[in-house]
C-alpha cells in the first residue's frame, strides 16, 4: 500500500531521469511550437528541416513540460471560438468525416488508411492543402499529425498510434457540441478574472500562472480520479506551507490506514511505523504506534498525521485556499505521473509538476525568489507564509477552447461533463 495525499470530504487515499537525446528533441519540438514563446501551431517557425525523432522519454518529457502558449480564459479567445462554431457547424452540416481506420501509420506508410487520415485533418484545419499522391504518408502528413496531437493534448510524435485515431474519431457533432458548450464556460470566466490568476484546467490536467493575460508559466498536473473528482472552484490562494504535515482525512482513515493496518498487524508488522505516520488520542497526546489495536473500534476515533520528510505525499509546498471541499495544490514526491497522458489519479486535490516556480511568482510579492524556495525545499524547515496579496484560483472544466492564433484546442471529457458523448473521453 502506498498513502497517497487525499483531500476533501469525499476523498479516498490512495522521473526517470532523460536522456540528452530525448531533451533536445524536446527543445527541437518547443522551437516548432513557439517561435515567440507565446504559440502551440507548429506553423510559427521554420522546422522544415527535422522529422521529430521520439522515444519513451520524450514522451515523457512533453507530457511534464506543457509549452506556455496563450491564455485559455482569455478575452482574446471569444471571437475564435465563435469562428471555430462556425466553421465545424459547416464540418457537421456536410456530413462530418469518416473515421480513420484502425492500425498505426506513419511516414513513409502508404495505404488508403493514409487517404482517409489525409481528409479528415483537411477537414479540420491541421492540414493546409492536398496531395497529388493522397495514399503516401509524406512529411506534410506528419507535420499535420503533431500539429493536431499538440492541440488535442497528445504528444506531438507523428505517429498515428490508437489514442490520436480515437481522437481523430471523435465525431465532428461532438467537437461542435464541446465548443459550442465551452464557449460559456470561457465567457464567464473571462469576464470574472482579472489581470492575475491561477487556472487549473481539470479535463487539460495543467495548470496556469497568468499574469496580465499572458501565461507566465504553465504546469502539468494530477487531478482527481474519475470516481473523486477534482471540484469546481473560484476562490484566492491566500498562503503556502513549506514542508507541511499531511493530517490524514477521515475517508482515507477508514478505507485506506486501519485496513492496512488490520492486515498487517495480523503479520505482526506496524503500519504506522513502516509509513512514518504518527497516532494522536483525543486528547492530542502521541500514542506509542505498538499498543495500538487494530481490531478495535477505538481506531476510527484516532487522528493521524505525517510529519515533513521525503515521503510525505504533500512534497514539499502545499498551496492555500478557502474552498468547502477542503482541497489544495500541492508538490508530491512521486513525480512518474507527470510523464503519463493520462493524470486523473488523485482523490481531488491537484498535484503541480515544478511548483517551485509556481511558488516563487505566488510569493514575489513578498520579496521571495526561486532561491529561496529552493533553499526551503533543501533544508526541510517547517514556514508558513501568508500571500501580502491573495492571487485569485480557478479550478474549471474546459475541453473546447480556441486562441488568437486560429488553434481550435481539444481535451479528453475527463468527468464526461458535455453531454457529448463518450468518445470525447475515449482517447
Amino acid at each position: 500500500m502506498r498513502l497517497a495525499p487525499v483531500c476533501g470530504r469525499r476523498a479516498a487515499g490512495l522521473i526517470a531521469t532523460t536522456a540528452a537525446g530525448a531533451i533536445a528533441s524536446v527543445a527541437m519540438a518547443a522551437a516548432a511550437w513557439a517561435s515567440d514563446g507565446n504559440s502551440w501551431n507548429p506553423f510559427a517557425s521554420d522546422v522544415s528541416s527535422y522529422s521529430q525523432p521520439y522515444d519513451r522519454a520524450f514522451i515523457r518529457e512533453w507530457e511534464a513540460n506543457p509549452p506556455r502558449g496563450y491564455p485559455t480564459i482569455s478575452p482574446a479567445n471569444i471571437d475564435p471560438m465563435k469562428a471555430a462554431i462556425k466553421r465545424y457547424a459547416e464540418v457537421v452540416k456536410d456530413g462530418g468525416w469518416k473515421p480513420v481506420p484502425d492500425g498505426e501509420l506513419q511516414v513513409g506508410v502508404t495505404s488508403n488508411a493514409v487517404a482517409v487520415l489525409r481528409d479528415r485533418l483537411l477537414s479540420s484545419g491541421d492540414l493546409k492543402e492536398g496531395s497529388s499522391y493522397p495514399n503516401y504518408f509524406d512529411y506534410y502528413l506528419e507535420r499535420a499529425v503533431k500539429r493536431f496531437q499538440a492541440s488535442n493534448g497528445l504528444t506531438p510524435t507523428g505517429i498515428v498510434d490508437n489514442r490520436t485515431i480515437a481522437a481523430l474519431n471523435v465525431p465532428a457533432s461532438a467537437r461542435l457540441r464541446q465548443l459550442r458548450t465551452n464557449l460559456g464556460r470561457v465567457s464567464e470566466l473571462a469576464r470574472s478574472a482579472g489581470k492575475k490568476y491561477v487556472l487549473v484546467n481539470i479535463p487539460a490536467t495543467q495548470i496556469e500562472a497568468v499574469d496580465n493575460d499572458r501565461v507566465v508559466s504553465r504546469h502539468s498536473g494530477v487531478v482527481g480520479k474519475i470516481d473523486r473528482q477534482t471540484p469546481l472552484l473560484r476562490s484566492s490562494i491566500h498562503e503556502l506551507n513549506f514542508n507541511p504535515v499531511w493530517t490524514l482525512p477521515p475517508t482515507v482513515i477508514e478505507k485506506d490506514l486501519i485496513p492496512k493496518g488490520r492486515e498487517m498487524s495480523r503479520r505482526n508488522q506496524d503500519v504506522l511505523v513502516k509509513y512514518g505516520i504518527d497516532a494522536y488520542g483525543g486528547d492530542g497526546r502521541k500514542l506509542d504506534s505498538s499498543k495500538i489495536n487494530w481490531s478495535s473500534g477505538s481506531v476510527h476515533n484516532l487522528s493521524y498525521r505525517q510529519q515533513p520528510g521525503k515521503d510525505n505525499p504533500l512534497g514539499f509546498l502545499k498551496i492555500n485556499f478557502h474552498n468547502n471541499h477542503s482541497v489544495y495544490m500541492h508538490d508530491t514526491p512521486s513525480e512518474s505521473l507527470f510523464g503519463r497522458n493520462f493524470r486523473a489519479a488523485s482523490s481531488g486535490c491537484v498535484r503541480v509538476q515544478n511548483i517551485e516556480a509556481l511558488g516563487a511568482w505566488l510569493l514575489a510579492g513578498n520579496g521571495w525568489s526561486r532561491d529561496h524556495i529552493e533553499a526551503m525545499k533543501k533544508s526541510g524547515e517547517r514556514q508558513d507564509v501568508r500571500l501580502k496579496k491573495p492571487v485569485s484560483v480557478y479550478f474549471a472544466y474546459i475541453t473546447a477552447w480556441a486562441t488568437e492564433d486560429g488553434v481550435v484546442q481539444f481535451r479528453r471529457d475527463l468527468y464526461q461533463k458535455d453531454g457529448a458523448g463518450t468518445t470525447v473521453s475515449a482517447y
